[in-house]
């Protein structure tokens, strides 16, 4: 137990100086033959470890060669995944704020950048604004259209505020849309 306790010291100590330095000593390691020995058994070990991890990757590769369309899902996959997290993450809260919230297009995109809002670049903000999918803009102008009705306010005063830069920054045509399309 205590040649263990001792060795492991050794070994802890040879990894701190290795990572420290970036190569042990030829002095360090003469001076002590026990360090040299444990130093040379991880190594073997490692390389072992090296080993059988490129076999399995050789492995898993002629089985998805043998199937042509495994081959294209992995392509596949390997393309949505070099998308950046920042990118999938604005696109996910975009999708939320036009859904949930109806928003407009342009209020979608000042909230994903805004500096109050999530605080998403402008190149993730316009990567989600174009992979947006099944959002009628024309449907969520009218459902605010629907909400500022039940307030009382006139067709006029509800395209105003919906086409408003500090309102719901909805297109005019959306805008009229929505305001063409409310119950009388």
């Amino acid at each position: 137990m205590k040649r263990l306790t001792i060795l492991t010291t050794i070994l802890l100590a040879t990894l701190s100086l290795t990572a420290c330095s970036g190569t042990t000593s030829s002095e360090d390691s003469s001076s002590d033959p026990s360090t040299s020995e444990v130093a040379d058994s991880e190594n073997s070990s490692v390389d072992d470890d090296t080993e059988d991890e490129s076999s399995e990757d050789e492995s898993s590769e002629s089985e998805s060669s043998d199937d042509g369309s495994e081959s294209e899902s992995s392509e596949k996959e390997s393309s949505e995944n070099q998308t950046p997290t920042e990118y999938t993450s604005a696109l996910s809260k975009a999708q939320d704020y036009a859904e949930s919230m109806k928003m407009s297009k342009q209020g979608v995109y000042d909230q994903l950048t805004s500096s109050y809002g999530e605080r998403f670049s402008a190149q993730a903000a316009n990567y989600a604004m174009d992979n947006l999918s099944g959002i009628d803009w024309n449907e969520n102008a009218l459902s605010k259209a629907q909400d500022y009705q039940g307030m009382d306010m006139s067709p006029e005063s509800i395209r105003d505020q919906l086409t408003s830069s500090h309102g719901e920054q909805f297109t005019a045509a959306e805008a009229d849309y929505a305001v063409s399309h409310l119950s009388k």
